[in-house]
């Protein structure tokens, strides 16, 4: 049965990951996976537009035009008057 162990690292300023376990013997062949961190949203050096963010929103973005924002201003403000 193959045995595995999962460990955290730190990698040094040379780039360097030490591993010191009792298990391990001297001389015994072992096999080395190192699996790098997901990249965040706030890692991703692309800055985005205001319409790309609002694009992305829940809904989408409300307004295609200045034309349909002047009318929703304007039905607003007629429903004030009533």
């Amino acid at each position: 049965m193959q045995g595995a162990l999962k460990l955290s690292a730190t990698v040094s300023a040379e780039g360097k990951i030490e591993i010191s376990r009792p298990e391990l013997q001297p001389g015994e062949l072992v096999e080395v996976i190192i699996l790098l961190p997901e990249p965040t949203e706030t890692a991703i050096s692309t800055p985005k537009s205001v319409l790309e963010i609002l694009r992305q929103a829940p809904g989408g973005q409300l307004f295609k035009t200045a034309e349909e924002v002047d009318a929703y201003i304007r039905q607003e403000r007629d429903s004030w008057d009533r």
